[in-house]
């Protein structure tokens, strides 16, 4: 974990991250389990391994209420909540029905997940951070649903940071840009179209999961205590140039 902040900041407090099994999800879980916090994970199957040993893993589909309201039945109270599930099939979403798949995980999916914990978060006046993305600013020619839903995760979060303030609640999101996962490698490892992304960015490099978690504990720390409806980029700059 990064010296950014102090290790016990989130101690007496519970996070569920869904998502969270693998990529930056799992980042985001171990870096609020190493600042003190309780982490559940929710996700398909038990990840990748990169998950801390003090992190919960529940599986769970967010598509699928009862599978939420199963992993939620012993979690009366809930101080942060990250909506990291999602899913891209770049060059099948112009078909319909994979269209609306990648809705279905990527927008109602956060829906559903901030509708089942708000009224746990209400009780602790606790946060929300969704997961938008670059392409919640601009579109992508091979992945239109990807594009859509995470257009929709910009409306939605500012959407619920008004009707949830009310009750005490923030809800903001992160825009991650060109970040160095599994899902890139294969634009990381091709020089011709790496390059044109790397000339692009005006810090020279790929992000890190690292980077993006690190943003995104900010939105929960209290120094972010007057955000709300925020859409955080941690894009190196790629969207000003």
């Amino acid at each position: 974990m990064s010296t950014t902040y102090q290790q016990d900041l989130f101690a007496g407090k519970t996070a569920l991250v869904a998502g969270a099994t693998q990529g930056i999800g799992a980042v985001i879980a171990n870096q609020l389990a190493a600042m003190g916090a309780r982490v559940v994970a929710l996700g398909l199957g038990q990840g990748d391994g990169t998950l801390s040993p003090a992190v919960e893993v529940r599986e769970a589909d967010v598509t699928r209420q009862d599978d939420l309201d199963r992993v939620l039945a012993d979690l009366p109270a809930l101080d942060i909540v990250f909506n990291c599930a999602g899913i891209i099939k770049r060059g099948e979403e112009h078909d319909v029905e994979v269209f609306q798949r990648v809705l279905e995980v990527n927008l109602t999916g956060t829906m559903r997940v901030c509708a089942a914990v708000r009224g746990r978060l209400k009780a602790t006046r606790g946060c929300i951070v969704n997961t938008a993305s670059m392409l919640t600013f601009f579109g992508g020619g091979l992945v239109p649903g990807y594009a859509a839903s995470k257009g929709g995760i910009g409306q939605l979060t500012k959407s619920l940071a008004i009707a949830y303030a009310a009750d005490g609640i923030r809800v903001n999101a992160i825009a991650p840009g060109w970040i160095a996962t599994p899902l890139t490698q294969a634009l990381q490892d091709d020089p011709a179209r790496s390059g044109p992304i790397l000339a692009r960015t005006p810090l020279g490099r790929w992000g890190t999961p690292q980077d993006v978690a690190q943003a995104a504990v900010f939105l929960c720390t209290p120094a972010a205590s007057f955000m709300t409806g925020v859409i955080l980029p941690v894009d190196g700059g790629y969207m000003v140039s």
